[in-house]
């Protein structure tokens, strides 16, 4: 039997005397959308941050295609195949859209400072190529016309769709996007929705936390509700939106 895809099993996070996650176990199956749901303080972030290695857990462990990933960086963890984005966008808006993305290609060899001096026409090559990956993923996220513009002058919408290309330039094969689709409009929200499945279409698997529940059920494959730290309850869609129970504890009945 082979190692589920990803694996929490038992992580438990504490911040002083409150329990962020406790006991925190669940699988992801690969090239699946997976949406992670709860109310505000589920820990939904923080299982994100476990995973990606900003945040060493007080017990359990994470296994990534049956490897653990304990102790390990956040470099080293998006080298092994995993990138995430933030609620904060976290983007250089004083640089034009390209760049964004060429800041988050892996570093080639060739790239050391000396290489300039010694090799500039190898540096000049490998830039032209950077710039031709970079394109490429603007033009997979519909952002291609934009390239040169300022971060600071798209919209919205716009830097949402940037994050998503900022990832795929890891070369990453799971993607965590931590509300990807929050405070977009209808046209916004249809055009990250679109993105999403065929990123799946083209093999990556994605685990989104998401609050929008018409965004989960037109996306997701699988939803885990988190409810104080722990999962709660796993199914599809419907059923987790169905549940009386889980709409209670989510939406205080209002679901």
């Amino acid at each position: 039997m082979s190692a589920p895809y990803l694996q929490a099993e038992g992580v438990e996070v504490s911040f002083g005397g409150l329990r962020a996650l406790q006991d925190c176990s669940f699988t992801i199956d690969p090239k699946r959308i997976t949406c992670l749901v709860g109310p505000n303080g589920a820990g939904k972030t923080t299982i994100f941050n476990v995973i990606t290695g900003f945040l060493k857990p007080n017990a359990g462990t994470v296994h990534f295609k049956g490897q653990s990933l304990d102790g390990w960086s956040p470099q080293q963890v998006v080298a092994a195949g995993i990138a995430r984005t933030f609620q904060n966008l976290r983007l250089f808006v004083e640089l034009p859209a390209i760049d964004n993305v060429m800041t988050s290609l892996p570093q080639q060899s060739g790239e050391e400072p000396l290489a300039a001096i010694f090799r500039p026409l190898h540096v000049a090559r490998a830039g032209r190529r950077r710039r031709d990956e970079a394109m490429a993923i603007l033009q997979e996220v519909g952002l291609a016309d934009r390239a040169d513009e300022m971060v600071r002058n798209l919209s919205y919408g716009e830097q949402k769709l940037l994050i998503i290309a900022r990832v795929l330039a890891t070369g990453a094969e799971l993607l965590l996007l931590d509300e990807p689709a929050s405070g977009l409009s209808a046209g916004a929200l249809d055009k990250v929705m679109t993105l999403l499945r065929r990123l799946q279409s083209e093999g990556k698997t994605l685990l989104v936390v998401e609050h929008n529940t018409r965004v989960v059920q037109q996306i997701a494959d699988d939803v885990l509700f988190l409810h104080q730290g722990h999962l709660m309850a796993r199914g599809t869609p419907q059923q987790i939106i169905s549940d009386p129970a889980l709409a209670e504890i989510y939406f205080g009945g209002a679901l």
